[in-house]
């Protein structure tokens, strides 16, 4: 997954859209949640603090942080007698790399 964006979306005098942040969140998992979070700022940068869609992209960028430090848990779960991998721990605290 790549940071860059598409055109349109970058096109001078185009309103960013609640969908805009929407598409971009649809491909998510913990791999690429990083890429979609620096994506998701950089489209939102330019909005006013009270615009929908910075307000969505700025819930977004909190999950996708989340996500893309401490995993997702899949399938049963903690099987009796093994360890749960380290990056599926909700204890873990969401940390932010600067950029």
């Amino acid at each position: 997954m790549a940071e860059a964006e598409q055109p349109d979306r970058l096109r001078p005098g185009r309103q960013v859209t609640i969908d805009d942040v929407r598409q971009l969140m649809g491909a998510s998992t913990p791999h690429f949640a990083l890429q979609l979070r620096n994506r998701i700022a950089k489209l939102i940068a330019p909005l006013p603090p009270q615009d929908p869609a910075r307000l969505e992209g700025e819930r977004e960028i909190a999950r996708l942080e989340r996500l893309g430090f401490t995993g997702e848990i899949r399938g049963e779960g903690q099987t009796e007698g093994m360890r749960p991998l380290p990056s599926l721990g909700d204890e873990e605290p969401t940390r932010r790399v600067a950029e």
